[in-house]
Order: C-alpha cells, then sequence, then structure tokens
C-alpha cells in the first residue's frame, strides 16, 4: 500500500553517490582489448551508462551466450573493483545528505543498473547500506535506463506514489528513466556538464555533488504538498 503523504529520495549509485564512471569506462575497454574489440571511453561511457551487461554486451558480440556473457560481466567487473578499490570513497556531501534526509524521515532507495557484487563493494564497502530502506540491482529488473522500471520498482518497494520522488542521477539515460517515471530529477554533474544536464527536460537542477544541498529546501521546492501535508502533522 502506498503513502500519499510519504517523501522518498531515489538515487542511482554509480557516478551519483561514487564518482567512478571513468573506472567502469576502463573496465570495459581493457575486457574488450582482451577480446580484440577497441572502442572509444566518451562515447561508449553516454550511449552505455544505466544499462546492464546483460543489455550492452549483446550489442558488442552478437549471438553471445548466457555462459560467455557471464564470463566477460565478471571479468569486466572484477577489472573496475580492481581498480577503484584504491579511490572508492563518496561523492562529496553524500554523507552528510543522506544523515540530513534521514533526520527528516524521508524514505530513501538506490536504483541501479549494476550488478550484486558492485552494489555491495559500494554500499558496504562504504557503509552506505544502513541509510536506504531499499536497494534495486540488475538482478530485480528487466529493461535498464532510460526504461523507468527501474524507479517505479523502487518506488514501489517503499510504497510511495512516483510522483512523491525525487531522483539523483548523473547519467542522461537515467535522467530520461526519472522523467519517464514522472518523477523530479536532479542531476549530478560527475560525467556531464551543469550545462548540458539543463539543457534536458528531464532534469529540475543540477549540482557537482551534495555540498550545500538541503533536502528540506528540495522537498518544499518539488513536493510542496507533500511539505505542506508534513508540516500540518
Amino acid at each position: 500500500m502506498k503513502d500519499n503523504g510519504t517523501n522518498a529520495f531515489i538515487f542511482d549509485m554509480d557516478g551519483t553517490l561514487v564518482d567512478n564512471m571513468a573506472f567502469h569506462t576502463r573496465a570495459w575497454q581493457q575486457m574488450l582489448a582482451e577480446q580484440g574489440v577497441e572502442m572509444d571511453g566518451d562515447e561508449f561511457m553516454i550511449k552505455t551508462a544505466g544499462k546492464t551487461n546483460r543489455e550492452i554486451l549483446p550489442n558488442i558480440f552478437e549471438g553471445i551466450s548466457d555462459e560467455r556473457l557471464h564470463e566477460l560481466g565478471t571479468r569486466k567487473e572484477e577489472l573496475y573493483r580492481k581498480a577503484f578499490l584504491a579511490e572508492r570513497r563518496t561523492v562529496p556531501g553524500v554523507i552528510e545528505f543522506l544523515e540530513a534526509s534521514k533526520k527528516l524521515g524521508v524514505k530513501m532507495a538506490v536504483a541501479t543498473a549494476a550488478p550484486n557484487g558492485n552494489v555491495d563493494f559500494i554500499l558496504d564497502g562504504l557503509d552506505l547500506r544502513k541509510y536506504f530502506d531499499a536497494v534495486t540491482t540488475a538482478a530485480d529488473i528487466t529493461n535498464g535506463k532510460p526504461d523507468p522500471e527501474i524507479f517505479l520498482a523502487s518506488a514501489a518497494k517503499l510504497g510511495v506514489e512516483p510522483s512523491n520522488c525525487i531522483v539523483f542521477e548523473d547519467a542522461i539515460n537515467g535522467l530520461e528513466a526519472a522523467k519517464r517515471a514522472k518523477m523530479v530529477a536532479i542531476g549530478i554533474t560527475t560525467v556531464n556538464s551543469a550545462q548540458d544536464l539543463l539543457e534536458l527536460d528531464s532534469v529540475s537542477e543540477a549540482h557537482a555533488d551534495f555540498c550545500g544541498v538541503d533536502p528540506a529546501v528540495l522537498i518544499e521546492r518539488y513536493l510542496p504538498e507533500r511539505a505542506k501535508a508534513s508540516s500540518e502533522d
């Protein structure tokens, strides 16, 4: 049952909670080079951000078997985690934002196309899981972003109406998915510039990180009816 009076924040993980997209791109390049495939890193990252490995790999290797898909996907993620381990940290201001949101009683979820091993690597490795009421991963969905499935599934897990949710995303595919889910979208500029993100009709505002971003202000600005209801309780 959904609670019409509850607000929720839904966070992408890669590129939003952590600034790691360059490490993913380099891992893809290394894994594909091992298979004799070259690719343009920037173009690849923009096209594939928010998509699952099972969506990406068949577009590179036509007719790939499930076994081979799993093998190559596992290799890529091993390379990524090894490279990012020494740099593993949150985007500035994340912890303070999560703490403030929790104090406000905002429900929070992670919605990521990452496989479960990478989710554990970030959420448990950085002690972030305690802030979230739900986590939706590649294993829970059929379609990656820009399909809205992952955000709608997260809202359902939280028991919150999509219109009461604010999404935090770095990727254009993810921001489009938030729009299709009829959620407010806040852009994080770890990959794309603020100018580029603000040109999208799916983005309400954009920030370099979470420093100085006030969750109460966001609720008041974008979910005014919900903020009013909470103040009257």
